[in-house]
């Protein structure tokens, strides 16, 4: 959380109506840069000394469920092995809020069972919600991804193109987090209700983003909406957190799903976290990012 005592004098001094600039250029740059040095770290020095290093101190793994990635590292050292295994990705798009408070990257991974192999054996996409730290520095909330098949082509390096300045008013936090909340909630009774395109259809953004295993990421919303229409099962959620911008633009929600047969008694077909990126489109929360993962068989439960 970020320091809030230079905001409340400020709020002393000049009306809660006064708008705040932020240089969004400058905060977009910085957050995939440390992105790229995440990586990097990844490569040259292992991924879980990578991992422990960029995480924030509250940031969520998904082990297979959330937990506070930190904590599950210390009490998880790894075994010795003699071979290191590497994970690698880049980021292909990024985004942040108008108070550069928090923000999220994508993009894909590739992993190499040893450094020394020729070729990576899995391939994949991330998402990450990262979060600006009271010093300036950015370290990751939340981390989860998807695999896809095989890459038939290369993909370029990205270079971030936002060089707007965003104002902002301040927001009160536990308010904003009480309605996206109840809009991830809400979402989940639409799909249960009208089912899962409409739902979509409904809740998303024009360039929503859709994560599932087996697929590369759907981009669009009726890319995205269409690739859910073939679900013969009713699609719920609990959402277990969710994180709001001081600026009360963007924000991110995590929790479980579930598949299960459409009369609401059958048994859990699928069960796994999601990880979500809202937006505040014209005083309306919408769907920018969408991950799920399906958990290993054995965790379901009826």
């Amino acid at each position: 959380m970020r320091v809030l005592l230079l905001s409340l004098l400020m709020a002393c001094v000049f009306p809660p109506v006064a708008a705040q600039t932020k240089n969004r250029v400058n905060d977009l740059t910085s957050m995939v840069e440390t992105e790229r040095a995440f990586s990097r770290m990844s490569e040259e020095k292992g991924t879980r000394e990578a991992f422990a290093a960029f995480i924030d101190e509250n940031g969520i793994l998904f082990r297979p469920t959330a937990v506070f990635g930190r904590k599950w590292m210390q009490e998880h050292p790894l075994p010795p092995s003699t071979t290191r295994q590497l994970l690698s990705w880049q980021p292909i798009f990024a985004a942040v809020s108008r108070a550069g408070d928090i923000g999220y990257t994508t993009g894909p991974w590739q992993f190499k069972q040893d450094i020394k192999d020729a070729k990576p054996t899995a391939f994949g996409n991330f998402m990450t919600v990262w979060k600006k730290q009271p010093d300036g520095v950015w370290r990751f909330a939340l981390d989860l991804g998807i695999r896809n098949p095989e890459p038939k082509s290369t993909t370029p390096i990205w270079e971030p193109v936002n060089s707007q300045e965003g104002s902002f008013k301040r927001i009160d936090l536990d308010t904003a987090r009480t309605a996206l909340l109840n809009v991830d909630r809400e979402f989940s009774k639409a799909s249960a209700d009208q089912g899962a395109r409409e739902a979509f259809l409904s809740y998303a953004a024009r360039d929503v983003r859709l994560f599932r295993n087996d697929h590369f990421p759907f981009v669009g919303k009726t890319a995205a909406a269409d690739a859910l229409a073939p679900l013969t099962t009713e699609w719920t959620w609990t959402p277990s957190f969710v994180g709001v911008s001081v600026s009360g633009d963007l924000g991110y929600s995590y929790g479980i799903y579930e598949l299960r047969e459409k009369s609401g008694v059958g048994s859990v077909s699928e069960r796994g976290n999601y990880a979500r990126v809202w937006k505040n489109v014209n005083g309306a929360w919408k769907l920018v990012v969408d991950v799920a993962d399906p958990l290993p068989p054995e965790t379901k439960k009826n």
